[in-house]
């Protein structure tokens, strides 16, 4: 029996505002945040001065535009938002070494789109950003994904999928074959982007299992995805360097892994120093809703967690409306709140950074 991450509830219709290719409520801005790397993001103003900023960084193998239900509610609610496509993606330089995709060195680029863009605190970032940058960070919200503390020793992707074979399709999105299937053609490329976001063949198939991968045989054969329309996959393929640069993010576990080390080594309990809301997908079989368990051991400062039990792991176009309920929920009390907690360790100012939808 395949299991899908993207297989789809039935559909509710979504009336959820949402941005357009080139949208005319943000610009388009780039960045360059070392030699040879320049980011391109949105950035969207609201009318007067934000009370914050909120930065929104998306998931393999999306762009910024994912988050595209969610701006225009962010602006309503008198937020400055940034959109960055991530390193690989998009408009983004998309580097062929996949040692330039480490985690502690993307967080750098990360801060440094902050720091140039914005001199207000608050954000949205993923959570190596708000272990290592907690000057830059008020309040985080993650869909999908929980906190995973850094560990002691470098586990290897083999090991790691042994114990949850839920996650083997990490293997074939390090390797080259699922990159090259994907890849093979135009129809191929429609094909993987249609079934990424709930596309089926017309015998109902799915093209992707958590514990296998992409289906490659089944790439031309997927009819329109229920949740992206073509001309946002036109926007897609058109601003894409390929999927080598997306795929370069599963080649970096035991990179990341040993950066984390000494980390582990230094301090025995993590804890983060600023309020945090989980919201998870009931339909995610390779992320479930018990990863909550534990979760609060994290944050001293507050978690909240919510679950929408019939989306899919694309909560954000799945569900709109209830994620940005939640994320409406979570500014108020953000805003309206200053926690002052004292943690016995800081953590050195370098960071890794995953997305806050990476899976």
């Amino acid at each position: 029996m395949l299991r899908s991450p993207f297989v789809l509830s039935p559909i509710i219709p979504i009336t959820v505002e949402a941005l357009a290719p080139n949208d005319p409520r943000v610009e388009h801005k780039k960045l360059c945040v070392e030699e040879g790397i320049t980011y391109h993001y949105m950035v969207a103003n609201p009318p007067t001065k934000p009370s914050a900023t909120v930065l929104l960084l998306h998931g393999w193998p999306d762009l910024g535009m994912g988050w595209r239900y969610q701006v225009p509610c962010l602006l309503s609610l008198n937020q400055q938002v940034l959109i960055p496509d991530l390193l690989g993606y998009g408009r983004t330089s998309a580097p062929s070494s996949p040692s330039t995709y480490t985690l502690k060195r993307m967080a750098s680029h990360i801060a440094a789109l902050i720091r140039t863009t914005t001199d207000t605190p608050g954000a949205f970032l993923a959570w190596r950003i708000a272990l290592y940058f907690p000057e830059l960070v008020r309040g985080l919200v993650s869909f999908c994904i929980p906190f995973f503390p850094p560990l002691p020793f470098v586990v290897p992707l083999e090991q790691f999928v042994r114990q949850f074979p839920d996650f083997a399709y990490q293997l074939q999105l390090a390797g080259l074959y699922a990159e090259a299937a994907a890849s093979r053609s135009p129809a191929h490329l429609r094909g993987f982007l249609r079934s990424m976001f709930g596309g089926v063949t017309s015998g109902g198939e799915p093209g992707f299992d958590v514990r296998v991968g992409v289906i490659a045989e089944r790439l031309p054969q997927f009819g329109p995805s229920p949740l992206v329309e073509e001309e946002i996959l036109d926007f897609y393929e058109y601003s894409r360097t390929g999927l080598h640069g997306p795929m370069n993010w599963y080649r970096t576990r035991i990179l990341n892994g040993e950066d984390e080390v000494h980390l582990a080594e230094a301090q025995s309990t993590f804890a983060l120093a600023i309020p945090a809301m989980i919201v998870m997908a009931g339909q995610d079989p390779a992320l479930p809703p018990r990863l909550l368990d534990g979760q609060d051991a994290f944050f001293p400062a507050g978690l909240q967690t919510r679950v929408i039990p019939d989306a899919s792991h694309w909560v954000l176009i799945h569900h709109p409306a209830e994620a940005n309920n939640c994320i409406s929920e979570f500014l108020a009390n953000v805003l309206d709140s200053t926690v002052d907690i004292d943690l016995p360790r800081k953590p050195p100012a370098s960071a890794p950074v995953p997305s806050s939808s990476q899976f």
